[in-house]
């Protein structure tokens, strides 16, 4: 999406309703800054005001998301390429979010590996030695939870069962049997217990 000419577009809607940055935010319950912000493309409305910011600058959801108006006639196609759209940044977005993963969790273990190796193999002060090995150990833990954070976050668990995507908490995520991505959770929407896989999106796409 144009962030640039959509910020454009709510600029121009919002003056041609008579209103400053200030009285739409205002209405929105936001800061004027965040205002700016999408009016200069640096960010996008956030999902959860697109329906109220719509209804005040008097535009369709799809309209805000085009950065333009949208003809009757093209109304329907447009909107399909606005949904799909979404959906890629949202893939795109949670796929960067899961090499995140690797590119911390990686290299951190791999790190407190070779200290607990010096720690056992270098000569060094037995209080020198233990305080390497505990130091490791927690670098390693504490990665490892930053990391089934990300994986979280990232997307959807599929269960196998009924096929429904969701998100678990970080406690389920993290206390659940795993190889890989790939985790043994009991879904809320079925209650049966599969190995469920990490998907990007939450539906296939179209």
């Amino acid at each position: 999406m144009d962030q640039n000419k959509i910020g454009k577009f709510i600029a121009a809607c919002r003056k041609e309703q008579g209103m400053t940055q200030a009285n739409l935010a205002e209405k929105l319950g936001i800061s004027d800054r965040a205002v700016s912000k999408w009016e200069t493309g640096k960010s996008m409305p956030d999902s959860g005001i697109m329906l109220e910011l719509c209804g005040l600058l008097q535009i369709n959801v799809n309209e805000l998301l085009s950065g333009e108006r949208i003809m009757a006639e093209f109304y329907d196609k447009r909107a399909e390429e606005n949904l799909l759209e979404m959906r890629r940044e949202v893939e795109e977005k949670n796929r960067l979010l899961l090499r995140t993963e690797y590119l911390i969790g990686g290299p951190a273990t791999v790190a407190g590996l070779l200290l607990c190796f010096v720690a056992s193999y270098v000569d060094m002060p037995a209080g020198w030695r233990i305080g390497l090995i505990v130091f490791a150990l927690i670098m390693i833990l504490a990665v490892a939870f930053m990391a089934v954070g990300i994986e979280q976050k990232a997307g959807y668990y599929e269960c196998q069962k009924c096929h429904d995507r969701h998100v678990p908490t970080y406690w389920q995520t993290n206390l659940a049997m795993h190889i890989g991505r790939t985790r043994y959770m009991k879904c809320p929407r079925c209650g049966c217990w599969s190995w469920q896989k990490k998907v990007l999106t939450k539906e296939d796409q179209l």
